[in-house]
C-alpha cells in the first residue's frame, strides 16, 4: 500500500491515548518483528541501486514517515506486508519534503547517496525523539574528510562537492548513525576508507552485510575499526532481510518476568544480541530457558527479583534503549537499584512520570537515579516522554492496581510494530481513547 495513508502527523495524535487496565497478564508466544534501527539505514543504501527489495521491514511510524520522504524523490515506492520494493530511476531533488525531515533524525542518511548522485544536497537539522538534540559533529567531519564542502546557514544544512579518490580515515567516536553513514558514502567510493571508534551494533553489521552483497569490500577489525576498499562493483539490484528486533525481545522479556501468568515464549528472540541483558537478567533472578529455533521462554519472576545496578553503554554494553523498560523490572526488586545512563543527558526524565504512580526513586543527577524497594504502582495519566520511555509505561501499566492512560503515544507507534495488537494476541488489553 501507498506508505503516505500511514503516516499521521504528530498533532493527530495528541487526541488520542492508551488506556490499561491493570493488573494484567499475558502468556502463550510472540513473534519479534524486524528492527527499526536495521530497516532505516537499510532503505537508505537501497538509493545507491536502480532496484532493491528488503524484506522483514517492519511497519513503523518511523519507516512510514522515511519512505514519504524518499517517495518525494521521485522514488517508485511499493511496500506490501513486511516487503518493500524500490526503484530510483526516476530519482530527483525537484520536490523533497524538507518538512518531513525536520519530523525525523534518520533524515541525515539520505546525504550521502545524494551527494553521489547529485553532488550537492540541502536538508533541515534533523528532527527526532525527546531525548535531546543528537549532535551530527560526527556526520559532518566525515563528509568534510571525503572531500565535500559543507555551510550551516539558520537551521539549515548543505553539502557539496565530489567525493576524494584518496585514501583518507574518520572517527566516529562509537555513534551508530555516524557509523552507518559514513558506511554508506564510502561503500563504492574510489579510495580506501578506515573508521576508526566504529559502532559495530547488530544493526550497523546488518547493513554491512548487505552492502558485501552488492561487492562493497568492508572488513572488521576487534578494535572497532572498520576498513573499506574500493570497488568498481555496484550492481543494479540488491535484496536483503531486516534482522528482527533485539530491542523489541528484550522488551517483552522484561514483560514475561512481571506479567506472565507462567511464562511467554519470545521467537526470534536474537539471543547472540542478548549476552548483556541476559546477565543482568540473571543477576537480577530472571528465570529463562533456550528452547529451539531462536526461541526463549521466560517465566514469571516478579515474587524473587533481587535489586541490581546496570550503566548503560555501547555495544556489546547494556543499551541505552533498555535502560527505561528495565527500571520498571527493578521497580519490583526487594532492595536498592542504581540506573548509571552514560549515554544520553537526561534521558533519565522520564522517571519524573513513574513518580506519578508512587515509585520511590531518587535521581541523584542527570545522569543517575537509586530506585528504592518493591513498589506496587498505583493508576495515573502519564506520558510518553520517547520511544522506549513509553513502552516502559506500558509495562508499568500492566503491573498496576487500576487505569493507566497514557498520552503522547505517537513514540510508541514510531518504532514497535502494532503493539497493541501484539499484546492483544498474549491476552492483554489495551484500549485507544
Amino acid at each position: 500500500m501507498h506508505p503516505k495513508l500511514y503516516t499521521i502527523p504528530v498533532t493527530h495524535y495528541i487526541q488520542f491515548m492508551l488506556r490499561i487496565q491493570g493488573p494484567q497478564t499475558v502468556s502463550g508466544e510472540i513473534q519479534i518483528s524486524g528492527s527499526k534501527n536495521a530497516a532505516l539505514p537499510l532503505i537508505a543504501a537501497s538509493l545507491y541501486f536502480e532496484e532493491s527489495t528488503l524484506t522483514n521491514v517492519p511497519r513503523i511510524g518511523d519507516v512510514f514517515t522515511f519512505l514519504a520522504i524518499i517517495e518525494s524523490l521521485g522514488v517508485t515506492v511499493q511496500f506490501e506486508g513486511n516487503t518493500l520494493k524500490m526503484n530510483t530511476k526516476n530519482m530527483s531533488l525537484d520536490n523533497l519534503d524538507r518538512v518531513l525531515i525536520k519530523k525525523i533524525r534518520v533524515g541525515i542518511f539520505l546525504i550521502p547517496v545524494l551527494l553521489e548522485r547529485f553532488g550537492n544536497i540541502e536538508i533541515p537539522y534533523p528532527g527526532g525523539c525527546n531525548i535531546g538534540k543528537r549532535p551530527i559533529d560526527d556526520h559532518i567531519r566525515g563528509f568534510q574528510a571525503m572531500g565535500y564542502a559543507y555551510e550551516w546557514e539558520d537551521d539549515i544544512v548543505k553539502f557539496s562537492g565530489t567525493p576524494l579518490n584518496t585514501a583518507i580515515e574518520l572517527s566516529a567516536g562509537f555513534a551508530v548513525t555516524a557509523t552507518e553513514n559514513m558506511i554508506i558514502a564510502n561503500a563504492f567510493r574510489s579510495g580506501k576508507t578506515t573508521i576508526k571508534l566504529a559502532a559495530i551494533e547488530p544493526h550497523v553489521l546488518n547493513l554491512i552485510e548487505y552492502l558485501k552483497n552488492a561487492g562493497a569490500s568492508i572488513q572488521i577489525d576487534h578494535n572497532h575499526t572498520i576498513t573499506i576498499e574500493w570497488t568498481n562493483i555496484k550492481p543494479k539490484n540488491n535484496n536483503w532481510t531486516v534482522i528482527h528486533d533485539y530491542i523489541e525481545s528484550w522488551t517483552f522479556i522484561i514483560l514475561a518476568a512481571i506479567a506472565s501468568k507462567d511464562f511467554l515464549d519470545i521467537k526470534n528472540a536474537r539471543q547472540q544480541d542478548l549476552f548483556a541483558f541476559l546477565s543482568k537478567c540473571r543477576e537480577a533472578w530472571v528465570r529463562f530457558e533456550d528452547l529451539w529455533d531462536d526461541t526463549l521462554r521466560v517465566y514469571n519472576s516478579r515474587e524473587s527479583l533481587k535489586p541490581v545496578h546496570i550503566q548503560t553503554n555501547i555495544f556489546p554494553g547494556f543499551p541505552t534503549d533498555l535502560q527505561s523498560p528495565f527500571s520498571i523490572l527493578m521497580t519490583q526488586a526487594e532492595g536498592v537499584s542504581r540506573i548509571h545512563e552514560v549515554l544520553f543527558e537526561w534521558r533519565l526524565n522520564w522517571l519524573v512520570e513513574i513518580e506519578k504512580m508512587k515509585w520511590h526513586i531518587a535521581i541523584m543527577n542527570p545522569h543517575e537515579a537509586l530506585v528504592f524497594w518493591k513498589t506496587h504502582l498505583r493508576w495515573a495519566t502519564v506520558s510518553s516522554w520517547d520511544l522506549r520511555a513509553g513502552v516502559a509505561m506500558i509495562l508499568a501499566g500492566m503491573i498496576t492496581d487500576g487505569v493507566t492512560d497514557i498520552t503522547n503515544v505517537e513514540y510508541i507507534e514510531r518504532g514497535y510494530e502494532n503493539i497493541i495488537g501484539k499484546l492483544a494476541s498474549i491476552w492483554a488489553t489495551i484500549e485507544t481513547i
